[in-house]
């Protein structure tokens, strides 16, 4: 149920994110989702790739500073209040939502809500029990 995220850093100049996604491509990793969030100086991609230990490795030899975290995809109702219905379980459980972000992609009519928990473990249990679908990493991988 968890997937790999890459995390790259990324000096804040123009082109870096063009090297980073040629790079991939050039090397037939697809990117599944991805968030970019960044300050006057540096930005944080996050990627969810077909690959993630190839373009991982990939993005190292290729000088990037990546890091790998461990993160989960969440089948969200695509309608008004889908996603509110996920987090107020969470909230419930007193459950902190470090960051989130959608996928590009949708599993049947459904939206895929990119998660990241500190208490990752937990949070699992606490979805599974509350009949909340949490895709396996080849479902993701597969989009």
């Amino acid at each position: 149920m968890k997937i790999k995220q890459i995390a790259i850093f990324l000096e804040n100049r123009s082109g870096r994110l063009a090297e980073v996604t040629k790079l991939l491509g050039d090397n037939d990793i697809n990117i599944r989702a991805l968030s970019l969030a960044d300050t006057s100086d540096f930005g944080i991609l996050r990627l969810i790739v077909n690959e993630p230990d190839k373009a991982y490795n990939i993005l190292k030899q290729g000088g990037f500073a990546a890091a790998e975290t461990e993160v989960i995809a969440i089948e969200i109702p695509d309608k008004p209040g889908g996603i509110a219905s996920v987090l107020e379980i969470l909230n419930a459980e007193n459950i902190n939502v470090e960051y989130l972000y959608a996928s590009l992609e949708k599993s049947k009519e459904n939206a895929i809500v990119i998660f990241r928990f500190e208490e990752l473990d937990k949070v699992i249990n606490i979805l599974q029990e509350n009949k909340v679908n949490i895709l396996r990493e080849e479902e993701v991988y597969r989009l």
